[in-house]
């Protein structure tokens, strides 16, 4: 199995171009994935890199097809 790379908040907020709120509010209604933690104990939220770029592929290809 291969090792996913993940990325931290900030990682995320750089790829998405968006605010904290704003993502929070896109996982909140199902249109971005959410983040997990990795250890039950740790506070630290990852998210998965190719899940992060696979909705920013999509996002773009919902993009072309309306213009």
């Amino acid at each position: 199995m291969a090792i996913r790379k993940v990325l931290r908040l900030p990682a995320v907020l750089d790829a998405t171009g968006w605010a904290k709120p704003t993502l929070y509010r896109k996982i909140s209604e199902g249109k971005f994935p959410a983040g997990r933690k990795l250890d039950p104990d740790a506070r630290a939220i990852v998210w998965f890199e190719d899940e992060v770029e696979a909705f920013q592929r999509a996002a773009v290809s919902a993009t072309e097809a309306t213009a």
